[in-house]
């Protein structure tokens, strides 16, 4: 039966919008768009609609603005923040662009793809590969994530410190205001100075001001020559060292630079099936360096060990490996990618996504590190993460024994712990995860007055009704 949380003759008006294929009604169908990735949330909803065009999702959206009924969106559903889950209540519709999944064009000239939002981010990296490019997005649920959420959470990733983040990869977008008008502003264009830039209030704007459903993304040429190392360290001054020494001799080829605790790598190796730690020594500390050109003649391998040697002689370094091969870098990359699966498997973990100037990383991780032990004796801190561009996840492991329970009842405890150390050093609470349910009681503390105000005021312009994505990102 369907839920009596629906106003009445909403679900024949939906029905006759969407079609068979495009409501799910009942409850086995609804429930896995009802909880999150993380399993903080556990949400109500009385339909799932699968809007297959943008027109539909127009349609949607002004039905719902008619009948005053809220709107959950959600993409791949692979949130850290509960930002794609609804609430309890009941009332809302969640909206699914999972149909929404065509790649509309690609232009090798312009360098520009444009893509619907619901296509998985995987797919639209495969796409630009088919065509001879590349597209940089890169993340640990990049299998699931898509294109309209890592748009709308402006999702940054492994490869920031070369190419930046969602936002910095967008050049335009369409999208479904909250009155159900549509927006096209789908333009390939790298200048166009033309008043208020609407598509970067949509992203990062976790859904809130309107629905992204399509987007015209950067392409960059695709590497010619890569080199990748994963080097052990003295310590995290070493780890920030070396990256300088990299930044310096060529900053153009750093794609990506990864910081790991001994810890994480442990936790890896212990419980993913075809991790092993490559190095013959286990250290506290470890960095996976990624060097990427367009140029085949770029010298990568040669500089990675000429950079490798100096931090050895230096006493940055003490053990390393440079991939001999692409299957080699895969395993390498696995050891970081592997991270947030392995924390899982051990058992409860908080998970904080902080971000600090790059030159206080160092001391952002002493110093969290040393805090959360003393706030929980026996817990252990799994800080990981870009250290290149200053986003570190300062994670924290339950001890061992503790019932899982007990120890996320303190997670409030612990990210207050993490935000002091972070405020004290000038960083963010959220650095790419967004805000979404978990962290809008932040928001007052961190972004009120003037900014805090003028976010209000622009929701309440777009978005009067305060149907979009509701409890997310403003308290």
């Amino acid at each position: 039966m369907p839920d009596t949380n629906a106003p009445s003759g909403l679900l024949d008006r939906l029905s006759a919008i969407l079609g068979p294929r495009g409501l799910l009604t009942e409850p086995g169908d609804i429930a896995p768009h009802l909880s999150d990735w993380r399993g903080l949330y556990q949400g109500a909803a009385f339909a799932v609609a699968r809007p297959a065009s943008t027109e539909e999702v127009a349609a949607v959206v002004k039905l719902c603005a008619e009948t005053g009924t809220p709107i959950t969106v959600q993409g791949g559903n692979t949130s850290m923040v509960g930002g794609a889950v609804p609430d309890e209540s009941g009332r809302h519709l969640v909206l699914s662009l999972a149909r929404l999944n065509r790649v509309r064009a690609i232009d090798t000239m312009d360098m520009t793809m444009t893509v619907e939002a619901g296509l998985v981010l995987k797919a639209a990296q495969d796409a630009a590969e088919e065509a001879g490019c590349l597209f940089p997005l890169s993340l640990g649920a990049e299998g699931t994530a898509t294109i309209g959420g890592v748009l709308s959470t402006n999702a940054g990733g492994n490869t920031t410190v070369r190419y930046g983040n969602a936002r910095d990869l967008m050049l335009g977008l369409e999208a479904v205001l909250p009155d159900g008008s549509i927006w096209n502003g789908l333009r390939r264009l790298r200048k166009d100075n033309t008043g208020y830039a609407l598509r970067h209030l949509l992203v990062g704007a976790e859904g809130t001001l309107g629905i992204v459903t399509a987007a015209v993304l950067r392409l960059f040429p695709r590497p010619r020559d890569t080199a990748l190392a994963f080097i052990a360290v003295a310590d995290e001054e070493a780890a920030l060292g070396l990256f300088r020494r990299f930044r310096d001799r060529d900053e153009s080829a750093v794609r990506a630079f990864e910081y790991m605790s001994g810890i994480g790598v442990d936790l890896a190796v212990k419980h993913i099936e075809g991790v092993t730690l490559p190095l013959e020594t286990r250290a506290d500390h470890y960095v996976l360096v990624d060097l990427a050109s367009s140029r085949p003649d770029a010298g990568l391998r040669g500089l990675a060990e000429d950079v490798f040697g100096e931090a050895l002689e230096a006493g940055e370094a003490t053990d390393g490996v440079i991939a001999e091969s692409e299957a080699q870098a895969k395993k390498l990359w696995r050891i970081r990618e592997e991270h947030p699966e392995a924390q899982k498997r051990e058992g409860a973990s908080v998970k904080n996504d902080v971000s600090v100037p790059v030159s206080k990383v160092p001391e952002m991780i002493r110093r969290c590190s040393a805090a959360l032990v003393e706030l929980i004796p026996g817990s252990r801190p799994v800080p990981f993460g870009h250290i290149g561009d200053g986003n570190i996840h300062m994670n924290l492991e339950q001890p061992e024994g503790m019932d899982p329970a007990a120890f996320l009842a303190r997670s409030h405890d612990i990210m207050d712990c993490v935000n002091a150390i972070v405020r004290d050093l000038d960083g963010s609470f959220s650095a790419e995860h967004g805000i979404g349910r978990l962290k809008t009681d932040m928001m007052e503390e961190w972004r009120g007055g003037a900014e805090l105000a003028a976010m209000r005021a622009i929701k309440a312009a777009l978005d009067p009704k305060g149907l979009m994505n509701p409890g997310k990102v403003l308290p």
